[in-house]
């Protein structure tokens, strides 16, 4: 949830837990974007305020969009001028996605808030009953003699 007062602890545990996801260590990301274990350290812990270079390179790192991370960092705003750092934003602006997935996404991520956008449940799968047939004998002919 993002802390008006804190925006940068905010970024750094976003940092932290997309690593986490990517089953990095810190040391490892560190390596990747180019920067000191100790810096991407503080940068977690909501020390620093990093430069948008950086924020590119962790963004790289993490194989996410440099603008899902931006938004993240309070410095790409939607068209109203507000800061784009929610989750159906990362998901507009996830350049990865088809049209078609991020509407997907967005539906059913509305569903489990419960803001209208509900995907039906799909109907039950029904898996066909096993065959318990025997295959079907020969027809017996008469042997005439």
């Amino acid at each position: 949830m993002a802390d008006p007062e804190d925006p940068w602890r905010d970024l750094g545990e976003f940092i932290r837990s997309q690593r986490q996801l990517h089953d990095l260590s810190l040391r490892q990301l560190a390596e990747l974007a180019r920067v000191s274990n100790p810096y991407l350290s503080q940068l977690e812990r909501g020390m620093y305020r990093p430069s948008v270079d950086v924020l590119r390179n962790i963004a790289s790192a993490l194989r996410i969009s440099a603008e899902t991370m931006l938004s993240q960092a309070g410095l790409l705003q939607d068209r109203d001028g507000a800061p784009a750092a929610d989750v159906e934003s990362a998901i507009r602006l996830d350049r990865r996605l088809s049209t078609e997935q991020k509407e997907a996404l967005l539906a059913v991520y509305r569903g489990f808030l419960g803001g209208g956008g509900a995907v039906p449940a799909a109907p039950p799968r029904r898996h066909p009953r096993p065959r318990t047939e025997t295959p079907a004998a020969a027809p017996r002919r008469s042997r005439r003699h």
